[in-house]
């Protein structure tokens, strides 16, 4: 009933609280289900993550710009958020309460989705268990392959890959 990949996203999001892998799962989800839809539901978890990655780094610029797009695109698509087992009025009141939050410089906390799904719950608590994980774990603010994952990652294949794109967009000139 639910996208595999929605389900990969809650268990980051909720265990081990890998906001860049969650943008990673529901990016390539996203480009595969709905690729020209800036405003696709998707985009709104995605940029939830982001949101949510910068805060806990102490961006609080990029956590509110990026919160900002996400609430808009929640409002936008309200309905699908109960479809994918969120209780839709509770999580759009604790998103305007996070960009109070954030707007006052207040350090970044752990969220946790408000799931009403209890399918969804017991699937994303079965793969946790499965994956070794916690369900609702707080955020390690320790791990620093995590907090700080953009800045550690392998970027060879994506500079390669721009490379290959400019080079062919110059040659089709």
């Amino acid at each position: 009933m639910f996208p595999k990949e929605y389900i990969e996203f809650l268990v980051h999001f909720h265990s081990d609280r890998d906001y860049f892998e969650c943008h990673e799962v529901l990016e390539d989800y996203w480009k595969s289900v709905d690729p020209s839809n800036k405003r696709s539901i998707w985009v709104g978890f995605i940029l939830f993550a982001v949101s949510n990655y910068h805060h806990r780094r102490g961006n609080y610029s990029g956590a509110k710009r990026t919160l900002t797009k996400s609430i808009s695109i929640f409002h936008a698509n309200i309905n699908q958020l109960s479809m994918l087992g969120i209780d839709k009025e509770k999580f759009l009141k604790d998103l305007r309460l996070k960009h109070n939050d954030i707007s006052k410089g207040s350090k970044y906390i752990s969220y946790n989705l408000p799931l009403i799904d209890q399918s969804l719950l017991s699937q994303c608590i079965n793969k946790c268990q499965k994956d070794g994980l916690k369900w609702c774990s707080a955020s390690n603010l320790e791990n620093v392959q995590i907090i700080h994952r953009h800045l550690l990652r392998d970027r060879s294949q994506v500079i390669n890959d721009r490379l290959l794109a400019l080079n062919n967009k110059n040659s089709n000139r």
